[in-house]
């Protein structure tokens, strides 16, 4: 399918109400994967979409599965699967941004690393959505503390990764537990034989559609750099000196790569943090926030734990190393140049890796730009760190703060300038402000004497 890239939310039948909700939220037109998914969807159809994180795929199915949900009926009658807690997180707020053009829609999120009890308590007091990964969800199915007997629509985001993380036969058991009257929809990055055998397992003559991330043609410059793998580590270094990013994203392999890595940038005075498997849930938490905040501008990471991430614009993506599927090359530099925005994607390369750049020339159809390490300019003293610092609140939505309850402590209270304060992350049990460093102290010292809503709530700065 090939709609219009400007297609009107206006030509689907949507109610008035979410029509004046999507504008108010900044939806001015559909992207290729709404335009092409969305009227399959509104009639009922399954689905199996092929589309990239990017595509604006999280509002082509929140929009279908909310047309089907009666918030007069408190019962989970759209369920939807994530590969990881981050994306569950993400999906979670842009349903609760969509619903409000309708009401009184309640979502649960049911996620790994957050207690049991809560969930299970906010699941007895009824919920239409729920959004979480396979693990946490099937160990609510198998407790009877989830019941999915009045399921209208079933969504499997990002399927590829739940299956590459080995979630194949949660997936399937908790799709034993839904009606076999549902929609489902599947979307996937990718489209490998795994993808065909879940769909042919558990849809039902699934509709095909595909569609490209929004990128313009000649937004991202793709360059590959071939080093000795003794030299790895100072090219890097060399390709931060050169380009000198706002942020950056750097891939690795492997979770100690990703440490080993990360202690090398901040060793060159470049602030960086890793994010890997190894990392608890509140570390993960904190490092996602930091860096989607802007308060650290280089995030090192494997391709699971990066799944999912929420960034708007990313002016470069560096591969550490080429990964051996072309595909994931693609998906990996297709998080820079987005929406017409520029962008640099550079990888480095050792001779015995010219199988893994034969491969990338392969699927996108193009040659690979190559370059050595000695054409990069070398500035010995720089730096790369951010004007922003983070603090972290010990409450969150459980005691109720909302995201003015901090603005005002900090600006009416404290006396921060409006233009001081970046964004604010709000989690069940705690809460993240980005700052202008060098408001960091003022605010911490009012807040040490002072109250947010009432209350004395501890405050401290991420470091």
């Amino acid at each position: 399918m090939n709609p219009t890239d400007k297609e009107s939310f206006s030509t689907l039948d949507l109610a008035p109400a979410q029509l004046a909700n999507l504008a108010s939220i900044g939806y001015a037109s559909m992207t290729a994967i709404q335009a092409a998914s969305l009227p399959l969807i509104l009639q009922g159809k399954d689905l199996l979409a092929q589309a990239k994180t990017g595509s604006g795929k999280t509002a082509a199915f929140g929009l279908g599965l909310l047309e089907q949900v009666n918030p007069k009926h408190f019962a989970v009658q759209a369920l939807v699967l994530c590969p990881t807690r981050e994306l569950a997180d993400q999906v979670g707020k842009e349903l609760r941004r969509l619903a409000q053009g309708i009401g009184n829609i309640k979502l649960v999120s049911l996620c790994g690393g957050k207690p049991f009890g809560p969930q299970k308590l906010s699941l007895q007091h009824g919920a239409h959505i729920a959004v979480g990964t396979p693990g946490r969800l099937l160990d609510h199915l198998t407790k009877g503390t989830l019941k999915l007997k009045d399921l209208k629509v079933l969504v499997l985001d990002e399927a590829d990764r739940m299956l590459d993380m080995g979630f194949a036969d949660e997936m399937r058991d908790i799709v034993a537990h839904a009606p076999r009257q549902r929609q489902t929809l599947l979307f996937s990055a990718t489209y490998p034989d795994t993808i065909r055998e879940i769909s042919r397992s558990l849809q039902r003559d699934p509709i095909m559609v595909t569609a490209e991330a929004e990128h313009q043609p000649g937004t991202i410059e793709a360059l590959f750099y071939e080093v000795k793998k003794h030299e790895r580590n100072s090219t890097l270094i060399r390709l931060f000196e050169h380009y000198q990013p706002s942020a950056a994203l750097v891939f690795c392999h492997t979770k100690v790569q990703c440490a080993e890595v990360a202690d090398l940038l901040n060793d060159q005075n470049i602030q960086a943090l890793a994010l890997h498997g190894d990392l608890d849930q509140r570390q993960r938490d904190r490092v996602l926030v930091r860096f989607a905040n802007g308060s650290t501008p280089v995030l090192v990471a494997t391709d699971v734990a990066a799944r999912g991430l929420d960034i708007k614009a990313m002016p470069l993506v560096i591969n550490y190393e080429l990964p051996r599927d072309p595909e994931v090359y693609v998906h990996r530099i297709g998080r820079t140049g987005r929406a017409g925005e520029s962008g640099v994607a550079l990888s480095l390369f050792t001779e015995a890796e010219q199988a893994r750049l034969n491969a990338i020339e392969t699927t996108t159809g193009e040659p690979c730009v190559c370059d050595v390490g000695e054409s990069l300019n070398h500035h010995p003293n720089y730096k790369l760190y951010s004007e922003m610092t983070t603090i972290e609140f010990a409450a969150g939505r459980k005691q109720k703060i909302r995201a003015g309850d901090l603005l005002g402590a900090l600006t009416r209270d404290a006396g921060l300038a409006g233009s001081d304060v970046g964004k604010i992350d709000i989690f069940d049990m705690c809460s993240f402000v980005a700052l202008k460093s060098a408001s960091v102290k003022q605010a911490l010292n009012s807040l040490a004497d002072g109250k947010v809503k009432g209350r004395n709530i501890r405050a401290r700065k991420l470091r």
